[in-house]
């Protein structure tokens, strides 16, 4: 383990954006994120856990929900696992804070607070090689190009995509993706001779600097977390020979049928999608199983492993 804790655990996350003694790391990233646009001199946390009107309906848990100075509601997410409706659970957590601004009476005349997503993503949200890492969705016109209502922002932060070198960052924003992604392996921040607050990340990320207890906590964390994903890795690698074996006897048949190449190529391209998704869906129950014999909260387990509640509980 290096110098640095993983700023992608949910602990390492929240302890470096979401806590009061580190808000003014948060205000500075938001502040390059949306640099150009307008400027955040203070935040407020605002309550993450928000509960359904109904009761057949779904608790929204942001990993940091917060207000700036000027009334905007900002969430920011975390998420290591691949999702099939990512964008979609998006979508639905913005909505939610969108609903919840209505007042019941006749004075309310509609008039909403802007709400922005921030989402990094250690997974691939949409296929392509050619795609920028930082997907920023705004409602526009279609015809025009211009914005249509700036009350809804999402943007979306792809991890796997950031492959700049540290002498590559083009702005701060680079800057902090930079330092994020490479931090668990850094022996110390860069870019600190060029903007203070990473000097003040490097302290608040520095294992060091920890109490015991919070090292306690990141590390039980952590252990989870790498476990994860290492049953991930293990199950997607068997999933791949498996699917691989399962689409090349596929193939040969269909080959026999409809032409021996075409046949082969197809059905390996189908196993080994079909192998992977079967890999990873046993994965995360195994994960899922060995978090509840552990005794932790299903909602929590819900929430890493992206199984829902009625399934955590069969296991």
């Amino acid at each position: 383990m290096g110098a640095f804790i993983d700023p992608f655990t949910d602990w390492g996350f929240k302890h470096l954006f979401g806590r009061e003694e580190s808000k003014d790391i948060l205000i500075e990233f938001l502040n390059d994120l949306l640099q150009g646009e307008r400027v955040i001199t203070d935040v407020r946390y605002l309550n993450n856990e928000q509960e359904p009107e109904q009761k057949q309906r779904r608790k929204v848990i942001y990993d940091i929900f917060c207000e700036t100075d000027t009334g905007e509601h900002i969430i920011v997410e975390m998420q290591n696992r691949w999702q099939e409706h990512f964008k979609d659970r998006a979508l639905y957590y913005m909505s939610r804070s969108i609903v919840q601004q209505g007042i019941t009476g006749a004075d309310w005349d509609y008039k909403l607070t802007a709400v922005y997503g921030v989402f990094f993503i250690n997974f691939l949200i949409d296929k392509g090689s050619d795609e920028h890492f930082c997907k920023n969705i705004a409602l526009i016109d279609k015809h025009t190009g211009k914005v249509f209502n700036n009350k809804f922002r999402q943007i979306y932060i792809e991890l796997p995509r950031f492959v700049k070198a540290e002498k590559d960052c083009e702005n701060f924003f680079e800057c902090w993706i930079y330092n994020l992604v490479n931090m668990k392996k850094m022996e110390q921040i860069s870019f600190k001779d060029k903007k203070a607050i990473f000097d003040r990340l490097e302290k608040m990320a520095k294992k060091a600097n920890m109490t015991p207890e919070e090292r306690r906590q990141y590390e039980e964390e952590w252990k989870i977390y790498n476990d994860y994903f290492n049953t991930i890795e293990s199950a997607e690698k068997k999933g791949y020979i498996d699917g691989i074996e399962e689409g090349r006897a596929e193939g040969r048949a269909e080959g026999r049928e409809e032409g021996r190449a075409e046949g082969r190529e197809e059905g390996r391209a189908e196993g080994r999608e079909e192998g992977r998704a079967e890999g990873e869906l046993n994965a995360l129950r195994k994960t899922a199983q060995t978090m509840k014999m552990e005794g932790l909260d299903i909602q929590l387990i819900s929430r890493i492993t992206g199984l829902n509640f009625e399934e955590i509980e069969k296991l």
